[in-house]
């Protein structure tokens, strides 16, 4: 890799494959959508991989080109900051099975010329991780400073140091897990049905007309509930009530309009995010994370996926984080002082919920920081 790229390029590769899925099936090609900020050092040293959340995608320090928003971790990424282009290769990809670029159900079959629906295979976050390796193979980047990510893309920072010890230095895991609960299931499967019952959706074979957006909307403002906290929708929202034409004063309207302010925030959330995602890209990705079980992946116990494994790891969760609480990262540091694996962790305080790694977190940078630094 050679140039400038400090203040981000938006790249797509596509490359031959064939990438081996652990549903059994095999995938060629595969396409890449990603980013890259900052140089990439003669010695190849100093890249870090950034991995995204279940809708993320590679936009993570630059505008996002659909919806015109600053990039999802520009907090944590740009000059000055933790992740500095100025001193790190910067690379962050879009998940295969999304719709920003990378191979995916709204991707077009090579086999049949139209998008893949449904005949797309069944991913998992490893087959992620694997792509990902593709692409550094790519990118002439034989071993990564670190891999951070955090929620699904800590997922994936945790599959890259069981999958590819070999290549990665440390590991930084935020707000994330190593397995799906069956609550985390049964909130995905709420959100899958709410599509799969949208008359648009047409078995998958929407493109080209009207996708299931009710449905999708839907979805996302049930997930969306599981992303905040109690403490923190009472005190943006409470019970308090939607100003609307009509009814200025905020007075019920006695029937089903959106009388409650949260009523409303959910349904702009649900609106706002049919425009920039696809259905079928949904209904994948949770269901890599439903599958994600990295102990089972190991004969059952969790140590096992980071036994005699090169890597530094840092993990951070947030006290009001419910979907993945506490207990899930301290179930990992538990595993990785039983592999003698090398592990800092800190509960941070946030009314934020699980979202708190994405927005304004001072002390989360300061952690991310000082774990990196100190492994110079």
């Amino acid at each position: 890799m050679t140039g400038d790229d400090r203040f981000g390029c938006n790249r797509h590769v596509t490359l031959p494959g064939p990438l081996r899925l652990d549903g059994g099936m095999l995938l060629s090609p595969v396409e890449i959508a990603y980013e890259t900020y900052g140089t990439l050092d003669a010695d190849g040293g100093n890249a870090i991989l950034v991995c995204h959340a279940l809708t993320g995608d590679q936009h993570v320090a630059s505008e996002h080109p659909r919806t015109g928003k600053p990039g999802w971790w520009t907090r944590l990424i740009g000059p000055g900051k933790p992740i500095d282009p100025a001193r790190d290769f910067v690379i962050c990809s879009n998940v295969i099975g999304s719709c920003m670029g990378s191979s995916g159900p709204a991707s077009v079959n090579p086999a049949t010329g139209r998008p893949w629906g449904m005949a797309f295979p069944v991913i998992t976050i490893r087959d992620m991780v694997r792509a990902q390796g593709m692409l550094l193979d790519h990118l002439g980047v034989a071993r990564l400073k670190a891999v951070v990510g955090g929620s699904m893309g800590g997922m994936q920072a945790l599959s890259w140091a069981a999958t590819f010890p070999e290549r990665i230095a440390a590991a930084v895991v935020i707000a994330s897990t190593a397995r799906h609960s069956a609550q985390n299931i049964a909130f995905h499967e709420v959100g899958r049905q709410a599509i799969m019952a949208d008359p648009k959706w047409q078995g998958g074979d929407y493109y080209g007309g009207e996708p299931p957006a009710a449905g999708l909307a839907v979805a996302r403002m049930a997930a969306h509930i599981t992303y905040l906290s109690e403490a923190g929708l009472t005190e943006k929202f409470g019970r308090r009530l939607q100003a609307r034409p009509g009814k200025e004063d905020g007075t019920k309207s006695f029937g089903f309009d959106a009388d409650f302010q949260v009523e409303s925030y959910l349904r702009h959330q649900g609106l706002a995010f049919v425009d920039r995602f696809d259905a079928n890209s949904y209904l994948y990705i949770t269901r890599a994370l439903d599958y994600f079980d990295l102990a089972e992946e190991h004969g059952g116990l969790l140590a096992n996926a980071f036994r005699d494994a090169p890597t530094r790891f840092c993990l951070v969760s947030f006290d009001t984080d419910w979907l993945y609480p506490t207990s899930e990262s301290r179930a990992i540091v538990q595993a990785l002082n039983a592999a003698g694996a090398p592990v800092s962790f800190v509960e941070l305080s946030s009314p934020y919920g699980h979202d708190a790694f994405l927005l304004d977190a001072p002390e989360m940078n300061r952690v991310v920081d000082g774990f990196l630094k100190g492994g110079r």
